[in-house]
């Protein structure tokens, strides 16, 4: 194996640096990042919520950690590009991350999966799940599922690799709840069906036919309100 291919070839060392940068520019409010190796140039695109804080003043941040990827990860000539992200809403993992933080926070947490899945598709998207697992409620509850969904997300087969998501794990007192999120983006075509036959979901009116828990309070950056504390 060629030595410029040793790294790409390794899904191991990729989700390390993977992992590395997600904890390093977790305060940035990361949402994607590739990685992709040629044989002179190793090149990140990190998109994220705050371009400011992964570039830092005069370029000091990213300077300091483009070393710290050659020094730690031995990786050559790494390239890092910054994208800020348009639509944090139709983001999984920056959904998933709102939602942990709610449920550390102690708010319901069939309420946030509500609150959340309708912004999301107040947004535009064609289709979205959000499953939490877990302890849920009281210290001393018993692991169960909670799920809500809306719109059209496929779960095998080719159409299920056109569907962007995420998963992310909240502790609490009661132990730690795993947060999956799943959304299929606007203007996705699916092999599986023809484009007139898939369209945005309805945007979210009211609480519909199945009731959730009142919430409390819009939050800064939507119109919906929030889940209220458990």
């Amino acid at each position: 194996m060629a030595i410029e291919s040793k790294f790409i070839d390794n899904p191991i060392e990729k989700h390390k640096v993977m992992k590395f940068l997600e904890v390093e520019l977790d305060r940035a409010g990361v949402a994607n990042i590739e990685i992709q190796r040629t044989p002179v140039v190793t090149r990140i695109a990190i998109e994220v919520l705050n371009p400011g804080r992964v570039i830092g003043k005069k370029g000091k941040t990213i300077n300091a950690l483009t070393e710290t990827l050659k020094r730690e990860f031995q990786l050559e000539n790494p390239q890092i590009s910054v994208v800020e992200v348009r639509n944090p809403a139709l983001e999984p993992r920056l959904v998933a991350k709102k939602a942990a933080k709610y449920i550390e926070m102690g708010k319901k947490v069939r309420a946030v999966l509500h609150f959340l899945l309708k912004d999301i598709i107040r947004n535009g998207a064609l289709g979205a799940e959000i499953v939490a697992s877990g302890k849920i409620g009281a210290k001393g509850a018993r692991s169960k599922r909670l799920r809500v969904a809306d719109g059209y997300i496929p779960k095998s087969g080719e159409p299920a690799r056109l569907v962007n998501e995420a998963h992310v794990s909240a502790n609490t007192k009661s132990g730690i709840i795993g947060v999956l999120v799943r959304i299929a983006p606007p203007g996705t075509v699916f092999p599986d069906k023809p484009s007139t036959q898939v369209e945005a979901a309805p945007k979210a009116q009211g609480d519909g036919k199945q009731p959730v828990e009142r919430v409390q309070g819009p939050p800064k950056d939507a119109g919906a309100k929030k889940p209220e504390a458990a």
